[in-house]
């Protein structure tokens, strides 16, 4: 098939029929599970916690009992409640930061993917500067500069996982524009824009959402270390990092304040990373059969 009559693939189809493959393989389902159960534990575990997440209703440290399924924590308070209340500003602040991210990580990629001039090269070595900067110093000097707020954490997160996204957008992107259906819409006179969006964008989706699960298993895990260090969400605030920081005082007596939290953190980006590698496993049999 020459150049001027290849057509463009079908990048929805392809999404549904990976989808289903997932679905289908044991890791991929496994993941899926585990994702749904602790998702709805994050959002929706407030409206059933027995008790508020502030309520002191005990001897500090006290071990599970009446009533008190993981116990109470340092201070008192239920910690099974919390843990119901503790994964909501994780969740969501893992997932902005994860669209932020692709939104100008790929922005960028795209841009210097298809331009190959002078931009290129500029925007490319502002992420190489990026890229070598230890990640968690990134968001510590960040944070510590400018305050542990949702949209600090959010921004600073964003920053430091933006360069793996725009280099990868960008290699996909420089292997997608030759493609022939990109250059026939080159020669009908397509505007750049309509180009990025249109042709290039929707066929690189399959390499973006093959590193999504990445990234938000790194968001997740770079918004718990800060908030567990102290400098991110602040008490009283029910956070997951925070609650497996706090409780160390308590974890002779109440060993399951500590290790609740650091489970249903570890379950959520074990999870995410086993939805990542069966979709990944489903793209390349995808890529061999067509």
């Amino acid at each position: 098939m020459s150049a001027g009559t290849e057509t463009a693939p079908k990048p929805q189809r392809n999404a549904r029929r990976i989808g289903g493959g997932i679905l289908r393989t044991k890791t991929g389902l496994v993941g899926v599970v585990l994702f749904i159960l602790t998702s709805v534990v994050a959002l929706l575990g407030r409206y059933v916690a027995p008790y508020g997440p502030y309520d002191s209703l005990g001897i500090p440290g006290a071990a599970p009992g009446n009533g008190h399924l993981v116990g109470l924590d340092f201070i008192g308070r239920d910690v099974f409640s919390r843990l119901l209340y503790g994964g909501r500003s994780t969740f969501i602040l893992a997932g902005l930061a994860t669209v932020v991210t692709y939104l100008i990580g790929a922005s960028i990629g795209l841009v210097a993917g298809y331009s190959r001039s002078k931009i290129d090269p500029i925007l490319m070595r502002g992420i190489d500067i990026l890229i070598s900067l230890p990640a968690l110093l990134v968001i510590l000097l960040l944070v510590t500069a400018f305050g542990g707020t949702s949209l600090v954490l959010v921004i600073a997160t964003s920053l430091v996982l933006l360069p793996g996204v725009a280099r990868i957008v960008r290699s996909a992107t420089l292997e997608v524009s030759t493609r022939g259906y990109v250059e026939a819409a080159v020669a009908r006179g397509e505007p750049t824009r309509t180009l990025l969006l249109r042709e290039i964008f929707p066929n690189i989706t399959g390499v973006i959402t093959a590193d999504l699960g990445l990234r938000f298993s790194w968001s997740i895990i770079l918004i718990a270390s800060v908030n567990f260090l102290g400098i991110g969400i602040q008490p009283p605030t029910a956070d997951w990092g925070l609650m497996i920081s706090e409780n160390r005082v308590v974890i002779a007596s109440d060993p399951l304040a500590v290790v609740g939290p650091s489970i249903v953190l570890a379950v959520l980006v074990v999870a995410v990373n086993l939805i990542g590698d069966a979709y990944v496993r489903q793209l390349d049999r995808s890529s061999a059969s067509s």
